[in-house]
């Protein structure tokens, strides 16, 4: 190709847990449409190629609970209507999480990716990125002809898979060279709070794949470690090569999947774990500070609702609890309440359970230390103080794990005692201050507890639902080999 190709870029994000009860709508995406794109950070990365790319519509959410099917519905079409109005293309970039469920189909992906796929046709070349923690299947790789994940947790790497994908794309394009995808799902399902790859095992698993994308006839090798708060058929871990030899990529992807399996006993939580009541009694007995406290099963970066007061309660009743924050429990009435009377008063306030009424709710005099408006009232945040517990309500789910965040609501990380975010592995920026961190396994719908998790719609067997069984790697290719 001499001329400049042309691709059109665009996708949905995000994460959901099919045991969350909380719908998420349309307003709890935050939607980037046409000339937007571009020039958002997230798409920066795009200046680096000698391409023209068209500007499509971007999705994303923060992980929750299923997506309401009119909102699905909505935002895929008018994906699809900015896609029509943009052919003919060359090829299509799709930047993806890979673990949305939306209400009545089993595999939304596939339907975003394979409706995407009809309307551009087979000649036009498909490229989508991942998180590690999505789910793929059959219809997904026949519907792409390059793939590329995350290979790290926390995600550090998210530009660079980005990048990795297009630049498969162009280079494809530009040499007339059409690669394949060879993937081998592995009957292992455990939570990426096993799976850091900061951690052993998977550290060492994924270290190793740039040594598969080195060898002849192999682009780019993908280890997935699937989502498993996902009961459905396509949740799975799994490995998917990209390249053009389908020897190589099937011995690849078979080393790869192996590797995987052979481990499965190994992932164990990379800090130190605990019931909530040990966290606390450890975090209250330490001599060191800020002790961080991951409150897991309400994770709102896993799909967890984020309203829980559990741990809250847990510490409100120790009278010796002082120089603790909690940040945050998401509580629109409690937000609403502390606007209401302003900076300094102090009233009564419920917290907590207000989206999930199994959530942990807890009652205290509080007073309002401080309000964080913003233009848009579901952003708004307040500073709630009890004796000496500080608590942070926001009006929308979302997690605290950028200093910037504290920094924002005037809390110095350097002079908190104890300090619980909701959270499994903690962030890049918060891991490195903690003194100790702890994993409290608390309930919620992203609780820790996996292998005793209802499954009606997963494959059977899998590990660790399913623990005495044989298995051996088996790659498939694509369904329909495009010219």
């Amino acid at each position: 190709m001499t001329t400049r190709p042309r691709i059109a870029f665009g996708g949905i994000h995000t994460e959901c847990s099919t045991y969350n009860p909380v719908r998420s709508r349309i307003e709890d995406f935050r939607i980037l449409r046409g000339a937007d794109m571009p020039d958002a950070p997230y798409f920066a990365f795009l200046r680096d190629f000698d391409a023209a790319f068209l500007p499509l519509l971007h999705a994303r959410a923060v992980p929750g609970g299923p997506v309401s099917r009119a909102a699905y519905e909505a935002m895929k079409q008018e994906f699809l209507d900015r896609l029509r109005d943009s052919l003919p293309l060359d090829g299509l970039y799709l930047a993806m999480h890979g673990a949305m469920f939306v209400e009545g189909m089993w595999d939304a992906e596939a339907d975003w990716i394979g409706a995407a796929r009809a309307l551009v046709g087979p000649d036009c070349l498909v490229a989508a990125s991942y998180d590690l923690h999505g789910n793929v299947s059959q219809p997904i790789i026949d519907a792409l002809d390059i793939f590329s994940a995350y290979r790290t947790a926390p995600h550090i790497d998210v530009t660079r898979t980005m990048h990795r994908a297009v630049d498969m794309l162009v280079q494809a394009l530009r040499t007339g060279i059409r690669p394949r995808i060879v993937w081998a799902p592995v009957p292992v399902l455990l939570p990426g709070e096993r799976t850091s790859t900061e951690d052993e095992p998977a550290h060492s698993l994924y270290a190793r794949l740039p040594a598969f994308d080195a060898r002849p006839g192999i682009w780019d090798a993908a280890l997935m470690v699937g989502y498993v708060w996902a009961d459905e058929p396509r949740a799975t871990a799994a490995v998917v090569v990209t390249g053009t030899d389908a020897a190589a990529l099937e011995q690849a992807a078979a080393e790869i999947a192996r590797a995987y399996w052979d481990a499965r006993h190994d992932f164990v939580f990379g800090m130190e774990t605990g019931s909530v009541a040990q966290c606390v009694d450890r975090a209250l007995a330490a001599g060191t500070a800020p002790v961080i406290v991951a409150d897991s099963g309400d994770n709102p970066t896993g799909g967890g609702v984020g309203d829980r007061a559990d741990i809250l309660a847990a510490f409100a009743a120790r009278a010796d609890a002082d120089g603790v924050v909690f940040a945050a429990i998401a509580d629109a009435a409690a937000c609403e309440r502390a606007f209401a009377i302003g900076t300094g008063a102090e009233t009564r306030f419920a917290i907590g359970a207000t989206l999930d009424p199994a959530g942990g709710r807890v009652t205290l005099d509080c007073a309002v230390v401080r309000l964080a408006d913003h233009a848009d009232p579901r952003e708004r945040e307040a500073v709630l103080r009890h004796r000496g517990l500080t608590i942070v309500v926001s009006a929308r789910r979302r997690p605290y794990h950028m200093i910037a965040d504290f920094r924002r609501l005037g809390l110095d990380l350097a002079t908190i005692r104890i300090l619980v975010v909701k959270s499994g592995y903690l962030s890049p920026e918060l891991a490195p201050l903690a003194r100790p961190a702890l994993m409290a396994l608390s309930d919620g719908v992203v609780n820790q507890d996996v292998a005793h998790l209802t499954r009606l719609r997963t494959h059977r067997p899998t590990f660790p639902f399913d623990t005495e069984f044989d298995w051996t790697p088996m790659p498939r290719g694509q369904a329909a080999r495009r010219a």
